[in-house]
């Protein structure tokens, strides 16, 4: 099954590439067995994320769609910051050193950059959206029901490898049971991780290959070259966007103040508080501050199992989007919030999900 996009080979800078990454490549995507699930790992600016584009593109030759679930909740590949992702892309990336924001599949809002501030209910996010993948578009040889399809799947982690980060990322290894590792390494070795399937206190059941990557950008003595990023302009550059989806795509909109105006001139959707709940996913608010608290605010627009619902930290509810609370009218008991989610999904939504993402300050200045 190949795929048809016009992107070819050449025109994706494969002929460049080291011939490591190379065989590397040709080594996940020609995976004999059952379609391979892929983990991505490594400290910051090691070219992760250039390398699960490489490997998306590759297994788009040989599979009609391939899953990426997104852990990195401060720098998304097809998000936005604060949510994993699960999605199902079928078009190669031309451009592997840029990203865009791509339709997801299912999706929970974190509502905040990095696990720390509660790695458990991360973690339950990222094995909620693997074990969907695994039921509805995974199966191995030996599955009775092969009336599923079997697709490939590409896992990318943050660059926070120390620490709790660390501990974090092997709890997700050893939930995931991958086919592939691809571990990035630097040229400095003490930001790197450990050697070898480090995750495993017992033998791995069913096949395994950790394949160990050097940074792809290196200086002329083979030491690793720090890519310059301004991870706040990317992350601004993502909501961007996302909120830009609330407009038509004939309608040029090229600049934060652009946009500003757009969004500040458009009717919200008005939403009956009596109608939603209200999580606070990392802090505590008193109940007679909850809805003021959401003011001007960005929030995840999720849907509960089952309506009415009582708000619990163990509940993961899938998240069909985000919104900006505009205003809030109390006497009234309305709020009211901008947003591009089509409102056939926002009649599903019954919870309010506020973390720590920020609206970029740029559009607050114009916001009434």
């Amino acid at each position: 099954m190949k795929n048809n996009s016009p992107t070819s080979p050449a025109s994706r800078q494969e002929p460049l590439l080291l011939p490591q990454w190379e065989d590397a490549l040709h080594t996940v995507t020609h995976f004999s067995q059952a379609p391979p699930i892929t983990v991505i790992c490594g400290p910051k600016n090691s070219g992760k994320s250039t390398f699960s584009r490489l490997l998306l593109n590759s297994l788009l030759e040989r599979y009609d769609k391939v899953g990426y679930l997104d852990t990195d909740v401060g720098q998304p590949e097809f998000s936005v910051p604060g949510v994993l992702s699960l999605h199902l892309l079928d078009e190669c990336i031309s451009d592997l050193m840029n990203n865009s924001i791509r339709e997801f599949k299912r999706c929970c809002f974190f509502g905040d950059i990095s696990s720390k501030r509660d790695p458990e209910a991360y973690l339950n996010y990222a094995r909620r959206l693997y074990d969907y993948f695994i039921e509805k578009y995974h199966h191995t040889n030996n599955d009775n029901n092969h009336q599923k399809p079997s697709l490939p799947l590409i896992i990318n982690t943050p660059g926070w490898v120390k620490g709790t980060g660390f501990d974090v990322l092997v709890e997700l290894l050893r939930y995931v049971c991958p086919t592939h590792v691809i571990q990035m390494r630097i040229s400095a070795d003490s930001k790197n991780l450990p050697n070898g399937a480090f995750w495993l206190a017992d033998e791995q059941k069913g096949p395994l290959q950790v394949i160990e990557l050097i940074s792809f950008f290196t200086d002329s003595f083979n030491r690793s070259v720090v890519l310059t990023k301004n991870v706040l302009s990317l992350r601004e550059s993502r909501l961007f966007n996302y909120f830009k989806q609330c407009f038509p795509e004939s309608l040029s909109i090229t600049t934060n103040k652009e946009l500003a105006h757009a969004l500040a001139s458009i009717a919200p959707y008005e939403v009956q508080i009596s109608q939603v709940n209200v999580i606070h996913l990392h802090c505590q608010v008193p109940e007679s501050e909850v809805f003021h608290s959401l003011n001007g605010t960005i929030v995840g627009l999720a849907a509960s199992f089952k309506r009415p619902m009582t708000p619990s930290k163990g509940c993961t509810p899938w998240c069909v989007g985000l919104g900006i609370v505009r205003g809030i009218d109390v006497k009234q008991g309305l709020l009211y919030v901008i947003t591009p989610v089509p409102p056939f999904q926002l009649e599903q939504v019954d919870l309010l999900l506020q973390g720590f993402i920020e609206i970029p300050s740029s559009l607050l200045q114009v916001f009434p």
